[in-house]
């Protein structure tokens, strides 16, 4: 197969002309397979903006071909492939149904492994009904919320699958959620995502193919305990719907759980599971008229492309960092709390991107330094401190507090123009009362040099809803380099949660190593 490189085509070009241009360039009069490998938008250098393509190709006497064309080169395909291994339909125990959970547990029923997927909140479908009565109004449900529930918290999001990561496992996380019902342009975006409306559908076709092929999925099924015989793994402690604590026997637990399991958290620290501090995130979301935005990114050709996206970052002089994280094109602000009696943020965006309002949050680096105590959890209890302030500033009905970017630097606000998209409601108030005062100079001192990379960031009707505080896990479960397990024999600490990932790409592939660490550590024995 040949792989053909920097591509270049105008913004009303077809993918009929991206062909014809690939047969040019290759010189062949005909080709037997077509495929888009890679496509992204180059917009560097506005009005001039242009769609960047990689293509693959079948044809005869490539290697001939290849030779005349100064971008292309034989690729050879290949396709992922399980460790080998003499596993015998040994139970597996995987705790959470996030990405990590998800592809963890698909990928050992696929290999003959016999799964019990645990997840304390609900599935899919219910999950929804609780999200939105809770946005409007209703009661939270502490174990079916944005946080809990099959699919975790990256199912009420935009469904990024950007990553950091240069791993073979992220075809088949591709090419799995395809199969799906995740868009097919995934397979070929430079900047792939799947929409919320497309993951909720998404992770139930995942849940009903590892049914099929044999595994069990237990809703509200939470982790209490785990057992253990000579420093090994020999059961896991459920609570049930009702309350009831059960066994499962098992050799081998997967703790796939989200980054905000706190419960779980304090359960495993009492159990003297090795874990350490991490260094995460805090601030805001920032929001602001998506049209504004587009404008900014693409210039005239703004209404031909579609919403645009943003990503920033600057460095103090104090040395602190201040960044964008998780741009939420035409999206939304969203409750995200877990807990009673705390505030939290977070953002989503259907597939379309089409609301009103781009937000990110807009978050400042915080470091063990900054906890008060060398407790493993200390950051988890910063985190909820922040929280909680926030519920009481603005009357204890999980209304989150709200500020216009002017009056947060002093200068005034104009017109009102963005109105903020967080349910149930907002309290226009100082983010000076809700954040500590770090984090909040931080952000004072960030705004302007933003906007001097994205004209308009710090925009005085802009607006910033706080707190986001769930950036990542606050504290990392240790696990040993070789074998991938903790302290604890066949305990096994997995994605964002236990501290190893971060963001849907980076946990679902964390999933896959995992189970390919216990195919390979049973093998062994």
């Amino acid at each position: 197969m040949i792989r053909i490189t920097d591509i270049k085509l105008g913004l009303d070009d077809t993918e009929s002309d991206l062909r014809k241009k690939v047969m040019k360039n290759l010189g062949a009069e005909n080709i037997k397979s077509f495929a888009i490998a890679k496509k992204s938008i180059d917009a560097r250098h506005k009005p001039d903006i242009y769609y960047v393509y990689s293509v693959d190709v079948e044809a005869d006497n490539e290697e001939k071909l290849v030779r005349k064309c100064k971008n292309a080169q034989i690729i050879e395909e290949k396709p992922y492939k399980f460790p080998k291994h003499t596993a015998n339909g040994e139970r597996v125990v995987v705790v959470g149904t996030g990405p990590a959970g998800l592809m963890c547990a698909l990928t050992l029923v696929q290999n003959g492994f016999k799964v019990i997927l645990l997840e304390r909140g609900k599935c899919v479908e219910d999950r929804q009904k609780d999200v939105e009565c809770f946005w409007n109004g209703g009661a939270l449900n502490p174990n079916s919320n944005v946080q809990f529930g099959e699919g975790g918290a990256g199912t009420f999001s935009d469904g990024k699958l950007t990553t950091g990561i240069n791993d073979f496992r992220i075809q088949k996380v591709l090419e799995e959620f395809h199969a799906h019902g995740a868009p097919k342009e995934i397979l070929y975006s430079a900047k792939p995502h799947i929409g919320t409306d497309n993951l909720c559908a998404m992770v139930s076709s995942l849940r009903e193919e590892i049914i099929k092929l044999g595994g069990e999925v237990r809703f509200s099924n939470k982790l209490v305990n785990i057992k253990t015989n000579d420093g090994a793994v020999c059961a896991a402690v459920v609570s049930d719907g009702d309350g009831n604590e059960y066994e499962i026997e098992t050799e081998n637990i997967v703790l796939a759980i989200g980054h905000s399991a706190r419960d779980t958290f304090e359960m495993l620290r009492d159990r003297n599971i090795a874990m350490e501090q991490k260094s995460f995130s805090v601030g805001v979301r920032i929001e602001h008229l998506q049209d504004e935005i587009n404008k900014n990114r693409y210039g005239k050709a703004h209404k031909r492309l579609g919403a645009a996206d943003y990503k920033l970052s600057v460095h103090l002089e104090g040395g602190r960092g201040v960044y964008t994280f998780c741009m939420c094109p035409g999206g939304t602000v969203t409750a995200s709390a877990s807990e009673e009696g705390g505030v939290v943020t977070n953002g989503m965006s259907s597939f379309a991107r089409d609301g009103k309002n781009a937000n990110s949050a807009l978050l400042v680096g915080v470091t063990p330094n900054d906890f008060s105590s060398s407790d493993p959890l200390a950051g988890m209890y910063f985190q909820r401190e922040i929280e909680r302030r926030a519920f009481e500033v603005c009357g204890s009905n999980y209304s989150a507090p709200c500020q216009r970017v002017g009056d947060f630097l002093g200068i005034g606000s104009g017109s009102s123009t963005v109105e903020p998209t967080y349910r149930p409601g907002v309290v226009w108030t100082s983010m000076d009362k809700v954040l500590p005062e770090f984090i909040v100079s931080a952000l004072r001192e960030a705004l302007p040099l933003m906007d001097g990379k994205l004209k308009g960031f710090a925009d005085l009707d802009a607006v910033m809803t706080a707190p986001e505080t769930r950036s990542s896990s606050p504290v990392r479960l240790v696990r040993d380099k070789k074998t991938m397990q903790s302290n604890i024999k066949g305990l096994y600490p997995c994605g964002e949660g236990a501290g190893y990932a971060g963001g849907i790409m980076s946990a679902a592939v964390d999933g896959i190593k995992i189970a390919e660490m216990i195919a390979v550590n049973i093998s062994k024995k």
